[in-house]
């Protein structure tokens, strides 16, 4: 039996957050965008001219992965948007999202900071 390991895990789960969001209109603009000093970002898309700075959350463990998103990784999320925005000189309307999956069950949490 094939073993799974974390990555592949998050992985799969980000394919899965795409084709959902996919499916909802937005188009993909970076996946895995990486901000020196900051961290990582899953997803970046747009939709109706918004642009959507998305962490998927899921579980290797039995607990929910919302728990994953604590204030230190959403500070992360926060900084990694701004240095995104800043690098690439952007004047854009933007919000930060958060796509839980836990299975086959996914929960898109839009604008999470205010």
């Amino acid at each position: 039996m094939y073993n799974l390991t974390k990555k592949d895990i998050g992985n799969i789960n980000e394919r899965k957050a795409i084709k959902y969001i996919e499916n909802l209109g937005f188009r993909i603009v970076e996946r895995n965008y990486f901000a020196k000093k900051f961290g990582e970002i899953d997803i970046i898309a747009i939709k109706n001219n918004i642009w959507h700075f998305i962490e998927v959350k899921s579980a290797f463990a039995n607990f929910d992965p919302i728990y994953n998103l604590n204030s230190t990784k959403l500070r992360r999320i926060i900084n990694s948007t701004n240095y995104y925005i800043k690098s690439k000189n952007l004047d854009i309307i933007f919000c930060i999202d958060v796509i839980v999956i836990r299975g086959d069950n996914i929960e898109f949490l839009e604008n999470i900071t205010i």
